[in-house]
């Protein structure tokens, strides 16, 4: 008995002597964390990282933000470094570009990028154009950010989404993040990035939590800009989607996974440089093709992705044409019911997976 009750000591000793030289020591758990609060750990970390980088825009600092994304910055980097700035888009956007054009690293946040139509001239032709009209001399290390698409009761003027406007443009890179991983790693790649780059965030998402991995906790961590992410394997159906309605696709893959319908779930996460290699291996795989954005048609991120996938070599292994779900050719009503018949639902998707599948 003696002996026994030694050696069953002798054997924890050993446990307990691994334990703490660290064989037997976990990793922090995956931890939730909401899109605002990603945005924000981007933006707190690149702003540590490197002091050239700094924010500017209407209500980022002392009132934290409109939406709260900046929410911290202003207290612990102070004036100089996060600024608010007068209602006039055209003006500060140009600090912003003459700022990145002097060596800076200018985060510029439009409060809505609806309003960066007032400043488009400054986002087309002195950011984006630059560098190629002083023959590589002259980078424009800048980032425009800030909500896109249709939010809740604003109504036509405030509920454009802009990724096929600044998409269409050479010279600028578009991203447009799903999940809180996609929002901190992207912007993060975004303010090292030595070129323009417009950060197409959803009002809608900010609120909503994430579960972030170990990994994407760490101040190193980064996305790749131009690199699609498959969210949600399968074999029967490929559906491509950036931004808010990822979720829907994914929604939707969940309820069709029921009746038999395997989809496959694609983030784009970058609108340019768009990752056409994976839509196509993934098409190779399933032979069907669905389009899912909040924009309007004509034009559209979906419709890109249809004339590459017809131009490329993955047109010979569909089954059935291409088909787009996108938001209603129509300016944004305001009343709820008509606002939420403009913009795609999850019933929509499923009625296209349906059809392109002809069940």
């Amino acid at each position: 008995m003696a002996a026994s009750l030694r050696s069953f000591l002798r054997s924890g000793d050993v446990v307990l002597s691994l334990g703490r030289r660290g064989f037997h020591r976990s990793g922090p758990a995956a931890v939730q964390v909401t899109v605002r609060d990603a945005l924000n750990q981007a933006m707190d970390e690149e702003l540590e990282r490197d002091e050239k980088v700094f924010l500017l825009g209407e209500e980022v600092a002392q009132y934290d933000g409109a939406y709260k994304v900046s929410r911290g910055l202003w207290k612990k980097y102070g004036d100089k470094r996060i600024m608010d700035t007068p209602i006039t888009e055209m003006g500060f956007a140009g600090i912003a570009v003459g700022a990145a054009m002097a060596g800076l690293r200018p985060i510029c946040e439009f409060m809505t990028f609806n309003f960066s139509m007032q400043a488009i001239d400054q986002v087309i032709n002195s950011a984006a154009k630059t560098y190629y009209m002083s023959a590589g001399l002259q980078p424009v290390p800048i980032v425009f950010r800030g909500p896109n698409g249709a939010s809740a009761g604003v109504a036509a003027q405030h509920s454009q989404c802009f990724a096929a406007w600044y998409g269409h443009c050479p010279g600028l890179k578009v991203l447009s993040p799903w999940s809180s991983e996609d929002a901190k790693g992207l912007l993060k790649s975004a303010i090292r990035d030595d070129n323009p780059v417009v950060f197409l965030e959803n009002e809608l998402m900010y609120g909503v939590p994430f579960e972030m991995s170990e990994e994407s906790q760490s101040k190193d961590f980064t996305v790749p800009i131009g690199k699609a992410k498959v969210e949600r394997a399968g074999g029967h159906v490929t559906l491509v989607s950036h931004s808010r309605y990822v979720g829907h696709c994914l929604d939707a893959a969940a309820i069709l996974a029921k009746e038999g319908i395997e989809c496959e779930v694609i983030n784009l996460r970058t609108i340019r440089p768009m990752d056409v290699e994976s839509i196509e291996s993934s098409v190779m795989k399933t032979n069907h093709l669905v389009t899912v954005e909040g924009g309007w048609p004509q034009f559209g991120v979906g419709a890109e992705i249809c004339s590459r996938i017809m131009e490329g070599p993955a047109f010979n292994y569909l089954d059935a044409p291409a088909i787009r779900v996108t938001g209603v050719d129509i300016p944004m009503p305001y009343a709820k019911i008509l606002e939420d018949n403009s913009v795609p639902q999850i019933k929509d998707i499923i009625f296209s997976v349906k059809k392109t599948l002809n069940v």
